[in-house]
């Protein structure tokens, strides 16, 4: 086991603090946001080649690849809780 999964997993959790600087239309509320985790773990193990870096201690690029992911796990999270909310009728302002 690499240490990367911590870095990975701070990254995604760093992420997931920006959630209240946005409309809270996540699916599941500001621990829906949360996916932003999964996320970032996901995208690190599949770019830039899938599989966990043998760099130990990480470096600064094992971090940057948890980015994309943060940010796709968010967005999707967001687009989903926004479209049940339109499909129940429910108005956030």
């Amino acid at each position: 086991m690499s240490i990367s999964f911590a870095v990975w997993a701070m990254m995604g959790l760093a992420f997931w603090h920006f959630a209240v600087l946005v409309p809270d239309r996540f699916w599941g509320g500001i621990i829906g946001a949360f996916v932003a985790v999964a996320g970032a773990l996901a995208s690190s193990l599949l770019l830039p080649e899938p599989g966990v870096p043998r760099e130990n201690p990480p470096g600064v690029a094992e971090a940057i690849w948890a980015i994309p992911g943060a940010i796709a796990g968010l967005v999707a999270s967001y687009l989903y809780g926004a479209h049940r909310d339109r499909a129940q009728g429910i108005v956030r302002t």
